[in-house]
C-alpha cells in the first residue's frame, strides 16, 4: 500500500514562501514521477510542477519563475519551495505519485497512481 503524506502548509503574507514536503511509503519511490497539484476554491485541480524519476522537472506557466520541485530519493521525500508567493496561490496543495508499469530493469511494476490528503496554503495579509 503505497502512502503519501504532505505538510509544510499554512498561512503565509503575499511576497513570502513556503516549503511544502510530501514523504512517501511503500512503494520504489525512485521509479516514480512526483507531482504537485493545487485546487482552488470553485476550480479544477491543476498541476503545479512535476519531477520524473532522472529529475527532469516542468512547471506550470503561473509559477515557473518562483516555485522549484525537487525529491531526495534517498528519504523519499519530493519538495515545493515556493517564493514570491500571491493571494492566487491560495489552494489545497496535493501531492501525486505515479509509474507506468513496466519492465525498470529486470522487475515488471504495475502502474500507480496515488494521491496525499492535501495540505492548504492560504496567502493572505
Amino acid at each position: 500500500q503505497v502512502h503519501l503524506v504532505e505538510s509544510g502548509g499554512g498561512l503565509v503574507q503575499p511576497g513570502g514562501s513556503l516549503r511544502l514536503s510530501c514523504a512517501a511509503s511503500g512503494s520504489i519511490f525512485s521509479l516514480n514521477t512526483m507531482n504537485w497539484y493545487r485546487q482552488a476554491p470553485g476550480k479544477e485541480r491543476e498541476l503545479v510542477a512535476g519531477i520524473t524519476p532522472t529529475a527532469s522537472t516542468n512547471y506550470a506557466d503561473s509559477v515557473k519563475t518562483r516555485f522549484t520541485i525537487s525529491r531526495d530519493n534517498a528519504k523519499n521525500t519530493v519538495y515545493l519551495q515556493m517564493n514570491s508567493l500571491k493571494p492566487e496561490d491560495t489552494a489545497v496543495y496535493y501531492c501525486n505519485a505515479n509509474r507506468k508499469s513496466g519492465y525498470y530493469g529486470p522487475t515488471y511494476y504495475s502502474n500507480l497512481e496515488v494521491w496525499g490528503q492535501g495540505t492548504l496554503v492560504t496567502v493572505s495579509s
